[in-house]
């Protein structure tokens, strides 16, 4: 067999997986729970922790975590969430580092929170893959359960807001892979995936209040300029939001 013939082959069979993760790409991108109105300056939200992971995608489209890139990434968007966190119309505050139990309760938390945006996104906000019960105009409702309210013990806090990024950009195999995959077969193979969201939670009943979740985000969260468009992204839409301009290189105010 030639190399082309086989590396067609070894198109036509990867494509068949990679093509069905894919396909579902979202036609929506936020959503807020019907009835649920958040007025500018009412709300105590705690800003938890970003989870961010930065890594690089290989041949087959496996992750392949990248320590020094998601150190890069954690910086950025920390400055840039705090930057942003001035604009959202509440008081936003950042959740004290956790220690001992409390740690392993928040990302538990964290966890939960990205496999309900996830499920948000498939069965959802893709219409042709939403679930019956899901199905009624307007119709939102997802929960991480009353237990959540733990994770903000002792803050006096009413929500809690998740942020939560992945990243995985093509290594050289991947985009070889994209070209031999265009060229010998003529389907096109995404290089690089870059997930994000943002949601916020409701402590007293665990409601999901609001989403903002996409697969494909912009921005190369290692640079300032990436994780700035990044974080814009995520907040997009956020509510009760003011419409407030932070100067290019300014500092945020210590909380």
């Amino acid at each position: 067999m030639s190399v082309c013939r086989a590396a067609a082959a070894v198109c036509c069979i990867a494509l068949a997986w990679i093509g069905a993760a894919g396909s579902v790409a979202a036609q929506e991108r936020s959503a807020v729970r019907p009835g649920f109105t958040l007025p500018p300056g009412t709300a105590h939200i705690l800003l938890l922790r970003p989870h961010i992971t930065v890594g690089a995608q290989s041949t087959a489209g496996l992750f392949q975590a990248n320590a020094d890139w998601t150190a890069q990434a954690r910086e950025q968007i920390d400055a840039a969430l705090a930057l942003a966190q001035r604009t959202l119309g509440n008081d936003v505050m950042r959740a004290p580092e956790a220690i001992g139990a409390d740690t392993r309760l928040i990302a538990d938390y964290q966890a939960l929170f990205a496999v309900v945006a996830q499920s948000v996104i498939d069965y959802q906000f893709f219409k042709g893959n939403r679930l019956p019960t899901k199905k009624r105009a307007g119709q939102f409702d997802w929960t991480l359960g009353p237990e959540v309210a733990r994770i903000a013990r002792g803050q006096g806090c009413d929500y809690a807001l998740f942020v939560d990024t992945e990243d995985a950009y093509g290594s050289t195999g991947r985009k070889i892979f994209q070209l031999l995959a265009a060229v010998t077969v003529g389907v096109g193979v995404r290089s690089g995936e870059h997930t994000g969201y943002a949601g916020l939670v409701d402590l007293r009943t665990g409601d999901l209040v609001w989403l903002n979740a996409d697969r494909q985000m912009g921005g190369d969260v290692r640079t300032p300029e990436g994780a700035a468009k990044r974080v814009a992204e995520l907040l997009e839409g956020f509510p009760g939001r003011t419409a407030v301009t932070v100067a290019p290189g300014a500092t945020p105010e210590a909380r």
